[in-house]
């Protein structure tokens, strides 16, 4: 036990004795430092060093009494958060590249949109029938535009507005040439047929645009085309923004149909296809007028006027104005 105790007391002297050779070496500081004071001051510097470190091996430990560590490992600096994955510049470049491919693209559109309505007035150019030859009219005039004759006066029916004034076309005798044409004399109408119209009812509702839309449309239901023709044609030229506008040009255009006038007839729905494509009956006039111009036998404006419906009104095409279509591109040999 003893020895164990003299070996311990002998491995705990051995720094011990460290420690005093350095103190020794330490002590003769001064005199090297008079000799050569800059050698001197770094020979110091070098010992009091080894001295610390020297103790913080043989007395380790951090409660104050002995020496603490003079070297550390550096902390890591924590990286702080919100740092850009790019450059301000490559932002602005990449929000450039963005805008210029918009542009691009809206140019492209533009450049379709334009050519696709420039294909559409071309179209329509070519649907629009050629006025009749002058010629043709004074060698073999056509029957002229129906003319108003008074009805006799009758007293008012209550709560109604007097009807429109009966309409019958007139025939001309053909013109020679040379001559100067005859002032047209309106034939009266029969008893029976002022009678008939006047049978026919005009709303008075306070509303003097439906009121002339739908007395025209009453005409038309009865088969009074000429008269239906005059009343409609007032109210189109009276109400042109009314909100049954459409209604009304569309149904002008079949009164002149009806009554065996397709030329007529075809110069309507033209104009009320080409004034609102969107209105109520755009569609049904362009389909109209495919019909007008097969009764015109003029196939190639018919052929056009289907296409035309075809590519502008899928939806009716398909749906309401199915049957219609369907029938017509029956009737019409289109290559």
């Amino acid at each position: 036990m003893f020895g164990s105790l003299v070996r311990r007391h002998s491995a705990a002297a051995r720094p011990a004795r460290a420690v005093l050779a350095i103190l020794l070496l330490a002590s003769t500081a001064p005199a090297l430092a008079q000799s050569a004071p800059a050698d001197g001051e770094a020979r110091l510097r070098k010992v009091e060093a080894e001295v610390r470190a020297l103790q913080r091996q043989v007395f380790p430990g951090s409660d104050g009494k002995f020496f603490t560590p003079e070297v550390t490992s550096g902390a890591v600096r924590p990286q702080p958060a919100g740092v850009p994955a790019s450059t301000p510049m490559s932002d602005l470049l990449t929000r450039m590249e963005s805008v210029e491919a918009q542009i691009a693209r809206l140019t492209a559109q533009n450049e379709e949109t334009a050519n696709r309505v420039a294909q559409m007035e071309a179209k329509l150019a070519a649907l629009t029938p050629p006025p009749a030859p002058v010629a043709a009219a004074v060698a073999d005039p056509a029957p002229t535009a129906p003319t108003l004759v008074a009805a006799p006066v009758a007293a008012p029916a209550p709560a109604l507005v007097k009807p429109v004034a009966a309409v019958t076309p007139v025939k001309e005798a053909p013109v020679k040439a040379g001559a100067a044409p005859k002032p047209v004399v309106p034939a009266k109408p029969t008893a029976q047929r002022l009678a008939a119209v006047q049978k026919v009812e005009k709303p008075a509702t306070g509303n003097a645009a439906d009121d002339e839309y739908t007395y025209g449309f009453r005409l038309y239901d009865a088969k009074f085309y000429p008269e239906a023709q005059q009343q409609l044609r007032l109210y189109v030229d009276k109400y042109p923004r009314d909100s049954k506008i459409s209604f009304g040009r569309n149904l002008l255009g079949k009164a002149f149909l009806d009554d065996g006038k397709p030329r007529d007839a075809g110069a309507w729905f033209v104009q009320n296809y080409q004034s609102d494509r969107k209105g109520a009956r755009a569609a049904d006039s362009l389909l109209n007028l495919a019909e007008a111009m097969r009764q015109l036998k003029d196939t190639s404006r018919a052929c056009i006027a289907l296409a035309e419906f075809g590519e502008v009104y899928p939806v009716e095409a398909a749906g309401r104005l199915k049957a219609q279509f369907a029938s017509l591109r029956g009737a019409v040999k289109c290559d």
